[in-house]
């Protein structure tokens, strides 16, 4: 596997839970594995959340989703230019593209455009989400994930998998190792939202949930060791370095 989509939420960059902002070590963390896999000659895209800045639509009376969710694009934008820099400071090219336009703070997103730049080494991060209210950033990463060819979305996640329950209710929340789309969508389990998780099933493109917070499994994802995180394809297979490489 040479191309991957990295899909980091708005609060994986907070450090501690509520704290909200960024938190440079976590920032420093992730542009050190993302520097290293892209040296080892993976091409990674990456796709950040907002949620670490602005997050959803009840946030007062009166805010409309399509408004709240506009607000969260420039979000999501806020957080690349923060990951552009930790990556350059890692000496990592790396350019930032977005679906609504702002030219003076990073390049427009053009598909073309964005596959040349990993073709030549450079890490991409997509920015504003599509560019339109009512689709997550989950559905984007996906989206981009199939424009640009990728061959895997791997989700960073505070937790280490897809569980069968919310793990945080109490014990005997079983974890699952793999799963298919269809399982996913059937059992309606909290991976991402449906609209994502069928771009990804109608471009046979394999998901794998991990626990961003484990030390060096983001470097281990990124170079296709998938063991420690759930594997969602169009049948049950858990690839590894070994079988992917």
């Amino acid at each position: 596997m040479e191309r991957v989509l990295l899909k980091l939420s708005g609060e994986a960059l907070q450090g501690q839970p509520g704290s909200g902002g960024v938190d440079p070590d976590t920032l420093h963390v992730i542009a050190r594995a993302v520097a290293a896999a892209q040296r080892a000659g993976v091409e990674v895209a990456v796709v950040v959340g907002g949620g670490n800045f602005f997050r959803g639509v009840d946030r007062w009376p009166g805010l409309d989703r399509a408004s709240a969710d506009y607000v969260g694009m420039l979000a999501t934008v806020m957080n690349a230019v923060c990951l552009q820099s930790a990556l350059e400071a890692e000496g990592v090219q790396t350019r930032v593209q977005t679906a609504i336009e702002m030219r003076e703070i990073a390049e427009p997103y053009i598909r073309r455009r964005a596959i040349r730049h990993l073709e030549r080494g450079r890490v991409v991060i997509f920015g504003a989400g599509t560019g339109n209210p009512f689709f997550t950033t989950d559905t984007a990463a996906a989206l981009r994930a199939a424009e640009i060819g990728a061959g895997a979305f791997l989700k960073a996640t505070k937790v280490d998998g897809v569980y069968d329950r919310d793990p945080r209710a109490g014990a005997g929340a079983r974890r699952h190792d793999q799963l298919t789309y269809q399982q996913v969508l059937e059992r309606s389990l909290a991976v991402m939202d449906g609209t994502a998780i069928t771009l990804c099933k109608e471009n046979d493109i394999p998901v794998v949930v991990f626990d961003l917070n484990t030390p060096g499994l983001l470097l281990r994802m990124l170079l296709g060791d998938w063991s420690d995180g759930t594997v969602i394809g169009a049948e049950a297979r858990t690839p590894t370095a070994e079988t992917v490489g």
